[in-house]
């Protein structure tokens, strides 16, 4: 099962767990207030899985590719790898699915506190259009994942301060109807 936690105030390192300490454990009901959906799938059968077809058709995810984050892959590895750790939003869900290796999203909680959600082989994970967050890898330096969309992929980012875009608002509502 996924591991969450509140994040300690350090910059250093983010490929470093960072838990606060004392430790603050965050689990899925709390992740699930915050809009975040997570499933446990078996990444060995990805290709041919009844239930990741069932999440893709109920939520519509009709366009997926694979991505391998690590430097002998990926290309402009150490600018991506920067780039996906600056605090952003989307106007859209964004979906992962790790299929190999390991990583963290970060996602800000309404107290506007850092969570960190640890990803590993076989967890998928929807944050909702409007959340703060950003990616790392983990000291291993790899992930395999499989990136999933509704209709045509945006890979558009918009870094902090984005609250002026209607998806930021929308989620705001839910944030407030949640508490």
């Amino acid at each position: 099962m996924v591991q969450a936690w509140y994040m300690d105030e350090s910059a250093d390192d983010p490929w470093r767990p960072h838990r606060a300490e004392p430790s603050r454990p965050v689990d899925l009901e709390q992740l699930r207030k915050l809009g975040v959906l997570y499933w446990k799938l078996d990444a060995d059968k990805y290709e041919n899985d009844p239930e990741l077809e069932k999440i893709r058709k109920e939520r519509n995810y009709c366009w997926m590719d694979i991505i391998t984050i690590c430097k002998d892959k990926l290309p402009n590895y150490e600018e991506k790898i920067k780039m996906f750790y600056e605090e952003h939003l989307h106007l859209d869900e964004e979906i992962r699915y790790i299929l190999d290796g390991s990583g963290y999203f970060d996602v800000r909680d309404k107290e506007d506190k850092w969570i960190r959600i640890s990803m590993e082989k076989g967890d998928m994970i929807t944050l909702p259009a409007g959340i703060y967050h950003r990616f790392t890898l983990d000291e291993k330096n790899y992930v395999k994942a499989m990136r999933l969309f509704v209709g045509e992929p945006v890979w558009t980012a918009y870094n902090r301060p984005a609250d002026h875009f209607e998806a930021r608002g929308q989620y705001m509502k839910f944030l407030a109807q949640t508490a």
